[in-house]
């Protein structure tokens, strides 16, 4: 199914200016939501401006600024959330990690279900198979669907995520860029966690990060 049968809808939002994406079927009008931010008013207010009905909340990983919008949209929604086990840990914390950035935050719902590498969700007609793509955080992981992948904090036009924070590691992130990202097609879509969207290509291309001009300690 082509990508152009998806409506894809980025919300940079808060602080962070974190990209929350609504992703949804044309055809049926039903809608997944990556990583709920810092506003979810914003979230909820476009789904039901767009005439979405929410099936979902996907999480690419557990940092502050991917998940706080999660109470309450599963609130308002009562979908189902989804998480990697081994960021399981960071998304329990989400008070610690507010308290770190002067947040007075609540701690999330439970996740709903487990992610694994290899593992296919679907939204209407469309198939996402999840990656596991630690580095940036243990349970990291990136949806690749019809010619796009939405990779959280991995990769980023021009620069990859950080590895400085618990659970981080350089070379473990590069493994998880080539392993899975530079595997794709150069024509497909980077859907990332910060910044503008980007290509594989691009990235290959033009990135520090992955063409040797930047060096690591």
């Amino acid at each position: 199914m082509p990508a152009s049968e998806l409506e894809i809808v980025a919300l940079p939002n808060g602080q962070f200016a974190e990209n929350c994406y609504i992703l949804a079927d044309r055809e049926t009008r039903r809608a997944v939501l990556v990583d709920p931010g810092e506003d979810p008013a914003l979230f909820l207010a476009e789904l039901g401006r767009r005439g979405l009905t929410l099936e979902a909340i996907w999480l690419t990983h557990g940092h502050v600024d991917h998940i706080m919008g999660v109470a309450e949209v599963k609130a308002a929604t009562g979908v189902p959330v989804y998480l990697h086990p081994a960021d399981r840990a960071l998304y329990d914390a989400l008070p610690q990690q507010g308290g770190w950035m002067g947040l007075v935050l609540e701690a999330p719902p439970p996740p709903d279900h487990q992610l694994a590498d290899g593992q296919v969700l679907h939204l209407g007609r469309h198939a996402f198979t999840v990656r596991h793509t630690p580095g940036h955080s243990p349970g990291s992981v990136s949806f690749v669907g019809p010619d796009i992948i939405l990779g959280g904090d991995v990769l980023f036009s021009g620069s990859i995520g950080r590895t400085d924070l618990p659970g981080g590691d350089f070379a473990t992130l590069l493994q998880s860029i080539q392993s899975v990202f530079l595997t794709l097609p150069d024509s497909t879509v980077v859907l990332s966690g910060h910044g503008p969207e980007t290509t594989i290509g691009v990235e290959r291309m033009t990135n520090p990060f992955l063409t040797g001009a930047y060096r690591h300690g």
